[in-house]
């Protein structure tokens, strides 16, 4: 096992998908997909990884999927992980994330940052002495584009060739990290999205130039008809992102037309062969069952999307698990 997670990591960081190679970036992903298996097996119960190693969760906002994932992730293989949320520690208020970052390191062999800037990321990463990993920011979310990446994989056998649409707010954090991710993994991106949520031109060249040596392409497309044609992979996010609630009527006029639905996905020609699959990195709202879309209805997608057999949003949670795993271990091990 120790020879899939030696990925020329150990003691670094993981900030962005930018930061790593792309083979370094793929050999997470074949090492996540070794290490649910040997999950399924129980074979990390006689044989744990990172006894004795301590983790610590710093937390700004809200989790479900990260935080349960990361606590398991470093269980499993015999570590401790200590979260730490806003009210926990003095982080930034009456103590500097410099000296924070410089305690913290001297007590944990790892950090997970969960929060808003990126800057408080990277200075963790700076003063902490001991690898950070970044849990998401307003900026970058890789965790969940390598969760992402394992779906895929494990649903077609295969990334290079495929094409992904990422259809919403096109330049929010998952549409950013996957536009770096496809590239290095071959994927066609296609960024699906209205002209005032367009992502940053200088990341799209950069990752222009990454898919063009790994034979792929990426394209930023304001049409939510012809833009999804001859996708396999539809994925979508919500709406308004934790920080921007004072934006949601503007964005649920703005992203109606970019709802994913039947039609949607008919429109893609792969419905009926069997080539599409449905993400999302959840929550999502899709049906009444939460206090927001009781109000509204679904809205970034459809609930018979959401719920429909070509739908893999919950092997792409679980899969969080196992690729957050493989990441801690690459830098600890």
């Amino acid at each position: 096992m120790k020879e899939i997670i030696d990925l020329g990591m150990h003691g670094k960081s993981l900030l962005r998908l930018c930061d790593i190679e792309d083979w370094q970036m793929l050999g997470l992903v074949k090492a996540a997909i070794a290490l649910k298996a040997r999950k399924k097996a129980g074979l990390h119960l006689d044989n744990p990884l990172i006894k004795g190693k301590n983790v610590a969760l710093i937390f700004q906002k809200s989790s479900t999927r990260t935080r349960c994932s990361t606590v398991n992730a470093v269980r499993d293989e015999g570590g401790h992980a200590e979260y730490l949320g806003k009210n926990d520690i003095h982080f930034g208020k009456k103590e500097s994330v410099k000296d924070s970052a410089r305690v913290l390191g001297r007590l944990f062999d790892g950090i997970l940052f969960r929060g808003f800037e990126q800057k408080t990321v990277e200075d963790l990463a700076e003063y902490s002495g001991v690898p950070v990993w970044n849990g998401l920011t307003d900026q970058w979310h890789p965790t969940q584009v390598l969760a992402d990446l394992q779906t895929v994989q494990e649903t077609f056998g295969t990334l290079k060739g495929l094409t992904l649409a990422f259809v919403g707010d096109g330049r929010n954090n998952v549409c950013n990290s996957l536009m770096v991710g496809c590239a290095k993994a071959g994927v066609n991106m296609v960024d699906v999205c209205p002209e005032e949520l367009a992502p940053e031109p200088s990341l799209v060249e950069y990752c222009r130039k990454i898919a063009k040596a790994n034979g792929s392409e990426v394209i930023v497309t304001h049409d939510p008809i012809d833009g999804v044609k001859g996708v396999n992979v539809l994925y979508t996010d919500v709406w308004v992102s934790m920080g921007e609630e004072e934006l949601f009527q503007q964005r649920l006029k703005l992203l109606s037309p970019f709802q994913i639905n039947m039609a949607m996905c008919e429109r893609t020609g792969n419905l009926k062969n069997g080539r599409l699959m449905f993400l999302h990195c959840l929550p999502a709202f899709h049906d009444n069952n939460t206090e927001v879309s009781r109000e509204i209805g679904a809205m970034e997608v459809a609930d018979e999307v959401f719920e429909a057999p070509f739908s893999k949003v919950f092997d792409e949670a679980e899969n969080r698990m196992h690729t957050i795993k493989a990441m801690i271990l690459a830098s600890l091990l």
